[in-house]
């Protein structure tokens, strides 16, 4: 969306009265008199993968690394992110591996563009892809996995009320998709119970 699109603080304070009304309460109490302000201010935080460019966080890379072209992985990276359909949080764990061909990226990074997706409204499926398929245009690597385990509010707090159920979505490229052993190491180390995650 554009900066001239993007509705004022003020704005976005008022809708928040208006869900507070619109839940049965009352905004000007004492208890909910700041809560459209803190609304605001926890969003600037929730969402602010919007304020961010996940290509240009993998731009920055190394290439003297002494020919290392064995599997680099990443795991349980803890994420939040918010379900798109109802706005609940989205809460688990992203692993991400990829094969270099030719240069590498600071670990962090790595982590950074998680986040930046993240922190958006989401499904967990675009989000498995859009971090794979990132990491892929930017490092063209020989491969990259990305396996998330997530538990999502909209079912455990609402509608079917089924707790302790986690969703677990994989986006294989390149050699991990083609190669089983490669595939199979990956999810070996992620300590995946399956290895039979697509893509």
């Amino acid at each position: 969306m554009a900066a001239d699109q993007r509705p004022s603080r003020e704005e976005a304070e008022a809708a928040v009265r208006v869900l507070l009304r619109w839940a049965g309460d009352d905004p000007t109490r004492e208890g909910l008199i700041d809560t459209p302000s803190r609304v605001a201010r926890s969003y600037d935080e929730f969402f602010s993968g919007y304020a961010g460019d996940p290509v240009e966080m993998l731009q920055r890379t190394f290439e003297e690394v002494e020919g290392y072209d064995e599997m680099i992985v990443l795991r349980d990276i803890r994420m939040e992110s918010y379900c798109e359909h109802h706005m609940v949080p989205i809460i688990g764990k992203a692993h991400v591996a990829y094969l270099p061909s030719h240069r590498v990226v600071g670990i962090s990074k790595l982590a950074r563009v998680i986040d930046l997706y993240a922190k958006r409204f989401q499904v967990q499926e675009k989000l498995t892809a859009q971090i794979a398929n990132c990491i892929e245009d930017v490092l063209q690597p020989r491969g990259v996995a990305v396996v998330i385990e997530a538990q999502h509010q909209c079912m455990t707090t609402r509608g079917v009320h089924k707790t302790g159920v986690s969703m677990v979505t994989s986006r294989m490229l390149g050699a991990f998709r083609q190669d089983p052993l490669t595939r199979r190491e990956f999810l070996s180390i992620i300590g995946s119970p399956s290895s039979s995650h697509g893509g």
